[in-house]
């Protein structure tokens, strides 16, 4: 039998708008700060920096939509 060699994908690099880039740096910054909440201002305050990411990228999207 031949092995099959397994070839790693390279991952594309969208590009951000100036909107989308500017939000995620805001909430990393309030994730740094400890000043993140998860859901509303009265929510838990966010400690995993991977679901600081997940909500950081929500928030870019959203703010990218209403620009347009």
């Amino acid at each position: 039998m031949k092995k099959i060699k397994k070839v790693a994908k390279k991952a594309k690099k969208v590009k951000k708008s100036p909107v989308a880039k500017a939000k995620v740096e805001k909430v990393m910054h309030e994730f740094k700060e400890k000043e993140l909440h998860s859901g509303s201002k009265k929510g838990p305050i966010v400690k995993n920096p991977k679901q600081a990411i997940a909500i950081a990228l929500s928030e870019a999207r959203r703010a990218t939509k209403k620009k347009k």
